[in-house]
This record gives structure tokens, sequence and C-alpha cells, in this order.
């Protein structure tokens, strides 16, 4: 029996492929570095081998047809595994280990580790995203991405992801805060400090704490709003203010006495910290050494190790329980 691929020009469906992940003739063009008349071109010549129409002309856009869609997602799955092939079997991409991760992470837990990575990979440098866009590791110029998930469990399509330890934040307060915490510090009494921060958070974590203001009314609601937890300790500590944050991110400001974490209250409970990556290209020799590396990061982080911990007694604390 005929191959029918073998009447069919690999790059027939490169093309393909771009023009259908764009619906566009011109940006795939762009992408491929060719014209919009050549890309066309391809796609009928592909059209005309296959006997049927891929693509619906409109007059300011195409859309795939039913056989379109089918096989662009063959082809989408095809290129990504070319593409994964190709850089993990040549030194092409193999000497920049590209990471997208969240500005938080980055700055207070992650950028202060990578300098002990590279050292032990000395030919692999690294490029670091900060932002929380969402990305297509498929097709982006990515190699592992690192994000902050609310589940205990996360799946995604031709993707696999690991999780580093949870995402759970508490309240961290500075020195002027602690001062009015009293000894024993109470919860209660940050519903007086200055605090800064989301009121939702802050509600959550009141309720967690059993605490509620004395008329019985909600905690009033903190001044001064970021959207990430690194602007909001930032604006806590030049403040004198309390601030809810991850105390794995924040681990040397409590061990320097510029934070302190006065109670094991937390929120954000399930959901953590996830490292993503193609999985056709788990076995991708820059890959597997970040993943092996950061695993043993986390091995090796006492604060990150006690919020595993109760996430493992939380799992297994039996239904009505008290946790």
């Amino acid at each position: 029996m005929s191959d029918p691929l073998a009447t069919i020009p690999l790059s027939a469906i490169r093309v393909f492929e771009a023009a259908a992940r764009l619906l566009s003739f011109t940006r795939a063009a762009e992408e491929l570095g060719m014209t919009q008349a050549a890309v066309s071109w391809q796609v009928k010549g592909l059209e005309r081998r296959l006997g049927q129409a891929l693509f619906r002309r409109l007059p300011r856009e195409v859309a795939l047809t039913p056989a379109g869609e089918r096989l662009a997602r063959a082809a989408s799955d095809a290129m990504a595994a070319l593409r994964s092939a190709v850089a993990d079997i040549t030194e092409s991409g193999e000497g920049v280990l590209a990471i997208t991760t969240l500005q938080t992470f980055a700055a207070h837990w992650l950028a202060r580790r990578l300098g002990a990575f590279q050292l032990a990979h000395p030919r692999l440098a690294v490029r670091l995203e900060n932002d929380g866009r969402l990305v297509d590791l498929l097709h982006e110029d990515l190699d592992v991405a690192i994000r902050a998930m609310r589940a205990e469990r996360v799946e995604w399509p031709g993707l696999e992801a690991i999780f580093l330890f949870p995402s759970a934040q508490t309240a961290l307060c500075t020195p002027p805060v602690m001062a009015l915490l009293g000894d024993p510090p109470q919860p209660e009494a940050l519903l007086s400090a200055p605090r800064v921060g989301s009121d939702v958070e802050w509600g959550q974590w009141f309720a967690n704490a059993g605490v509620v203001a004395a008329d019985g009314s909600a905690p009033q609601a903190p001044r001064l709003a970021a959207d990430t937890q690194s602007l909001e300790v930032a604006a806590a500590l030049a403040n004198g203010a309390a601030a809810m944050g991850s105390p794995v991110m924040f681990a040397a400001d409590i061990a320097a006495g510029r934070l302190f974490q006065p109670f094991e209250v937390y929120i954000g409970e399930p959901g953590g910290y996830w490292l993503v990556y193609p999985q056709d290209r788990r076995r991708a020799r820059k890959i597997a050494a970040f993943r092996d590396w950061i695993m043993a990061q986390v091995a090796a982080d006492p604060t990150a190790q006690k919020l595993l911990a109760r996430r493992a007694a939380r799992s297994t604390t039996p239904s009505g329980a008290g946790a």
C-alpha cells in the first residue's frame, strides 16, 4: 500500500501549519519569511494533492474547513515534535535555557539561586522572562515555565507539570506591627494595624484565623494594594505595615528580622508553584538539568519543605477532622 505522504512535500505541511495556526496567509508569510503569494501557492498545491479544500477564503480572512481542522491538529503536533527533536539533537538551542516565571518568584526565590545553576552548567546560559502572561510552550521560544495555580492537580495537553511547593500566603509583619500584636501575638490585633494588600485576601486570612471585628463587621480594608506580592511586601517594609505574602518567597527577610511570621494561618490552599515544559521534551538535556536542579533546591529549602509537610498532613486528614 502506497504511503499517502509520499507525494506531499514537507514544506507544504509546514506552510499549512503556520497558516492554520495563525488563520492568516499574510501572518504566516511574515513568520516563515515568504511572500503571501508563496504561502497561497503552497496551500493551493496541498489542496490539489488532497483533492479537497482546507480553507474557506472569506473577504478579509480565512477559516479552516472540517478537513482543514483535522489536518491542522495533526500538523501542529507533528511540527512541534520535529522542532523538539531538532533542538534536542543539535547544538542549536542547547546554549540557552529560556525560562518564563512570575515576578515575585523570579526576584525573591529563583534569581538568587540561578548563579549556582550556571556554575554547575557553564555551557548553558539562562534567559529569564518574568511576567504572568499566557504562553504557548509548544510554539514559543521558551523551554520551561513556572506558574502558580490554585489547584492540587493540573493537566495541560502536551505539557508535563511538576509540583514544586505550595503557594500558601500568610500575614508577614514588620517590627512596628509586631510591637502592636502583644505577647504572645494575637491575630485580632492586626485588625487595627496598618496593612497592605487585597481586602479579599485579608478577609480570608482573618476568617481562617477565626477573627472578626468587635462589632461583627468585616475588617477595615487596607489602603494600598498592588498586583504582586513583591510590590506589596516592599510597600509594607517601607511603611511599617503588614502584608500578605509567601514565607518561602520572603524567607531571607524573615531570617534577617526585617519581617516576622507570627501566625501559622494561611490562605491560598490548595495550590502551588508548578514547573511546566513540553512533554515530548522532558529528556532534553537542558530541561532535564534544570528540572533536577530546581527539585534539589526545593528539597534544600526548609520553608518550602515545611509547607510541603503541611500540605501532606492536610491531604491525609480524615474527612471532617480539623486541619
